[in-house]
């Protein structure tokens, strides 16, 4: 496992910080090798299970992009952080049920798991109700995993074409590798399939291999245990 993901348990306040200023170094060396502008690369710190005050304290070391699993949690502790912060960013990273698309549309700036055409009916009839449009990116199952959310590969294309048919702005795509397997594989099939269908934005790599994944064109990555520690046992639900 690369060094990066290696964290002791549940970081402090100042541990926080610490580990938030060793990523961004990181993806600022990443982007060097890749002769790309580190300002290009957005790091969202995936806060899934920890609580207000671990949030808190990477506001404090400035960090402004977050990214939950799940909609009810993130609806317990945001909405009174983005009042006390406006310039939150939150993205949804775990799936999304239809029955939460209401809450979801009003309360994420970016939705990065759009993986089915009844979701994108969903999303899309929701947003014009809500005239509140986040962005969103469309979960590409690389690996074809059955376990996993997600378009397969194959589908992408017709998929991309049929939420746009339905008004949707579709301004990334975003993928989970295999645990198993090279990430570079998966990263360069989804910066094949964002080329082909003109999307600029690439949502791939976490913890272990953000850095791999900023050499394929990242221009987000999701980092949490790197940042925050192990997870919190008894987080909100």
């Amino acid at each position: 496992m690369a060094p990066a993901a290696m964290v002791a348990p549940m970081a402090t306040p100042l541990n926080i910080a610490g580990n938030l200023a060793a990523v961004r170094g990181r993806i600022a060396a990443a982007a060097s090798v890749a002769r790309r502008d580190a300002a290009d690369v957005t790091l969202v710190a995936v806060s899934k299970t920890h609580g207000a005050p671990a949030i808190v304290a990477a506001i404090a070391a400035g960090q402004r992009h977050f990214g939950e699993n799940r909609v009810q949690e993130a609806a317990l502790k945001y909405p009174a952080l983005k009042a006390e912060c406006p310039g939150l960013e939150l993205h949804l990273i775990g799936p999304l049920q239809t029955n939460k698309v209401k809450e979801a549309v009003a309360l994420f700036d970016v939705i990065e798991t759009l993986d089915r055409p009844k979701l994108a009916e969903a999303l899309a009839r929701e947003i014009a109700r809500q005239a509140r449009r986040p962005r969103l990116f469309v979960e590409v199952n690389t690996g074809e995993e059955p376990q996993k959310a997600g378009v397969l590969p194959a589908d992408a294309d017709v998929f991309v074409a049929d939420c746009r048919r339905f008004g949707l702005d579709i301004a990334g795509l975003m993928c989970i590798p295999p645990a198993a397997e090279e990430p570079a594989l998966h990263f360069a099939l989804l910066r094949e399939i964002a080329r082909r269908n003109g999307i600029a934005q690439l949502s791939m790599g976490m913890s272990a291999d953000y850095e791999t994944a900023i050499r394929f064109g990242a221009t987000h990555v999701r980092v949490g245990t790197a940042i925050f520690g192990a997870r919190e046992p008894s987080a909100p639900r």
